[in-house]
């Protein structure tokens, strides 16, 4: 009896896969890729990659950009306009025999305290003390007073053009002026002008840094000049 050939298709109960099975089989699926879903898939995949890059991309740009200062981030402090020290009030003309008046020289010209004293005097001014004492500030001059002696501060202003308004916490009425170098002379009497008008502050228009933290009062106690 003749014996049975064997399957060469079957090895130990498993079917043998062969070459030409295998090769339809990678072939099918190398098809897949001619699939329109599958490939808008990967499209959109792959463009999301290239945002999410440039996203980070640019962040890190513009991260280095801040810290090198080459771009400036408004604020809200630096946003707010510059608020005004000088009051607003509206003053009359004070008539000058009812102000008090102190007279200090911060100059390095002396007896200038006394001659702008006499002079004041002259005017009717009820001039105090006479002196001289220190200051920083560069100008012509400051005129001081509390809150009390703004309408005889502003008088004082109109017969010394260019002079600057500080404001101190004294309460009676009297005003200081500290002459400093830029002080050249009083205006003339016959043209102070005596019509209603403001204070005036001239170191807001040059914008210097801190100068409302300037010490009003004298630095130093005044002595004769």
């Amino acid at each position: 009896m003749a014996r049975k050939r064997a399957d060469s298709t079957v090895l130990h109960g498993h079917r043998v896969v062969s070459g030409s099975e295998l090769r339809a089989t990678f072939v099918e699926e190398d098809g897949a890729e001619d699939n329109p879903v599958r490939l808008r898939r990967r499209i959109l995949h792959g463009v999301v990659l290239v945002m999410l890059v440039g996203v980070i991309v640019a962040a890190i740009v513009v991260a280095l950009a801040i810290m090198n200062g080459q771009i400036k981030i408004a604020t809200a402090e630096r946003s707010k306009a510059p608020v005004s020290v000088c009051p607003a009030a509206t003053f009359d003309y004070t008539p000058p025999e009812k102000i008090n008046l102190n007279i200090y020289n911060s100059t390095s010209r002396p007896g200038l305290a006394r001659s702008v004293a006499d002079q004041f005097a002259a005017r009717k001014f009820i001039v105090g003390a006479v002196g001289n004492t220190t200051s920083s500030y560069r100008g012509v001059a400051l005129i001081v007073s509390g809150a009390a002696g703004q309408s005889a501060a502003f008088s004082v202003q109109r017969n010394l053009p260019g002079s600057d308004y500080f404001q101190d916490n004294r309460t009676d009425p009297s005003v200081d002026v500290i002459l400093t170098g830029d002080f050249k002379e009083l205006a003339k009497p016959e043209l102070v002008d005596q019509t209603p008008g403001q204070l005036s502050c001239p170191r807001e228009n040059r914008r210097i840094v801190d100068e409302s933290t300037w010490p009003i009062a004298p630095s130093a106690t005044p002595t004769a000049g």
